[in-house]
């Protein structure tokens, strides 16, 4: 189509220039929140920057998979918290807690396969069918756990080290962040399966229409999501000992989602990447920081992330417009 890689050139450049700029803000406040925040350089303050966004990153690793196939998955908090609050729950009959997490992982492979054919098979719009079976994962999970904060076994050496543990300094939380994140990236850039999953996202009718199995990607891609949100609950409950189902009605999904959209992960798919969740998890880790020593409330803080999240989709939706039309007409 006349214009079309002109257009597609221009969105690669901005994206390239967001993520600079993502950076640049992100260094820019932590040398004025060095410089006029009491402790906010303190070693105590950095490891747990590390550690929240170890998690934080974690969940939008899994996000920005989605995303970049043009999808939305809603159910990450739900599938996380109910997921590690099963494995807690059935180890308390008794089984060991590290086949009890085996068995959590099973169940949320099969949420996440499940969500992924309401999607690809049944063709309902993703954020409606992750809203609802986000809602339905949790309050089963509430019903059946009957307790809000389910605690770990104290005795079990490896989760005390995936919480308190250190790999030359790193906390064990941010090295497998970094795991994770590595092994996307890699499956995303260097594998089949990868470019599959950008030729669905950049064009699904031109993927379908060519014969490729869009369907079983975008269900593979959901399972995925699912098993990478079970880690980062795996992470958290080293931290904290413990998992709080309560997490599903915080705005820690629209964090992920602020973390994606702001990095550069464009909404109309098959752009984007690893570098641009780990640009946004480092903003959003640095901008959240800050203001918890600020004394911001949680209201506030949540209003201004909100107010960040709205103008980038806003721009997102001008830059990356979904209709083909609408992306031709800018062209003229």
């Amino acid at each position: 189509m006349p214009g079309s890689g002109k257009s597609d050139d221009r969105r690669l450049g901005f994206k390239a220039s967001q993520e600079v700029v993502v950076v640049a803000i992100s260094v820019m406040l932590f040398v004025v929140f060095s410089v006029t925040l009491n402790n906010f350089l303190s070693q105590g303050n950095i490891i747990a920057i590390l550690k929240n966004v170890s998690i934080l990153g974690t969940l939008a690793v899994g996000m920005g998979l989605i995303v970049v196939g043009r999808g939305i998955d809603l159910t990450m908090v739900a599938v996380m918290v109910v997921g590690v609050a099963f494995s807690i729950w059935i180890s308390s009959w008794g089984i060991d807690f590290t086949l009890a997490v085996i068995c959590g992982a099973i169940l949320v492979a099969v949420i996440g396969l499940f969500t992924g054919v309401m999607v690809a098979i049944a063709e309902v719009p993703p954020i409606f069918a992750t809203l609802a079976i986000a809602s339905s994962v949790y309050g089963s999970g509430r019903i059946v756990f009957a307790s809000d904060v389910l605690y770990a076994p104290p005795d079990i050496a490896w989760l005390k080290f995936v919480g308190n543990g250190s790999v030359l300094g790193i906390p064990v939380s941010v090295v497998i962040f970094g795991a994770v994140a590595a092994l996307m990236g890699l499956f995303l850039r260097k594998t089949r399966f990868g470019r599959l999953v950008y030729a669905t996202g950049d064009n699904p009718n031109a993927a379908r229409t060519t014969g490729l199995p869009t369907r079983p990607i975008i269900v593979t891609q959901y399972v995925i999501s699912a098993l990478i949100a079970f880690t980062a609950g795996i992470i958290m409950t080293g931290l904290v000992t413990g998992i709080d189902t309560r997490l599903y009605n915080s705005s820690l999904i629209y964090d992920v989602l602020l973390v994606v959209v702001l990095g550069g992960i464009g909404l109309s798919g098959g752009q984007g990447g690893v570098r641009n969740v780990i640009a946004g998890t480092i903003l959003v880790g640095i901008l959240t920081n800050g203001m918890t020593i600020l004394n911001f409330s949680y209201t506030s803080q949540n209003l201004i992330k909100s107010v960040i999240l709205l103008g980038a989709l806003a721009i997102d939706a001008i830059i990356n417009p979904r209709d083909e039309q609408t992306s031709q007409s800018g062209d003229i």
